[in-house]
């Protein structure tokens, strides 16, 4: 996909892209500057879990685009030794104490739809996607684009 935008995470500096091209892209998609906030902090968070915990991988930021919505998928990626136990990872108050304090739960909380696969010495992917819904005049815009 040629929107497609990839941040490789080898150290903390490589977070500010990693959010930097998180929020441009979310502007892009029509996401208000809060939600571009939103989405920025979840990536800062899987992206700090990256070096925190493996040292390096990437973030791949997608936009979406359906009939009646558009969104921003956000893809963590690392080929570390995995999540033990991704439940509890995924539990109230799992933090290294480096971040915001929000971590894999906060990022959560966040987004609108995430999901963690995790194998043992495959590494860790995390999914998440923050959604908008298009609204009439938009709609109509596109409509008569199309026409």
């Amino acid at each position: 996909m040629s929107d497609e935008v990839r941040v490789a995470i080898n150290d903390e500096s490589d977070l500010v892209s990693a959010r930097a091209e998180g929020r441009a892209l979310a502007e892009r998609q029509g996401f208000s500057r809060t939600d571009a906030t939103l989405i920025a902090t979840a990536i800062s968070e899987v992206a700090r879990n990256i070096v925190v915990h493996v040292g390096q991988g990437e973030i791949v930021l997608r936009p979406l685009d359906e009939p009646t919505r558009c969104g921003l998928q956000v893809i963590a990626r690392d080929e570390g030794r995995g999540i033990r136990d991704v439940e509890a990872a995924l539990g109230r108050g799992s933090t290294t104490g480096r971040g915001l304090g929000l971590g894999l739960p906060g990022a959560r909380r966040l987004m609108d739809d995430f999901e963690v696969a995790s194998s043992p010495g495959l590494g860790t992917t995390v999914r998440m996607v923050k959604w908008r819904v298009r609204d009439e005049l938009e709609l109509m815009r596109e409509r008569r684009r199309r026409a």
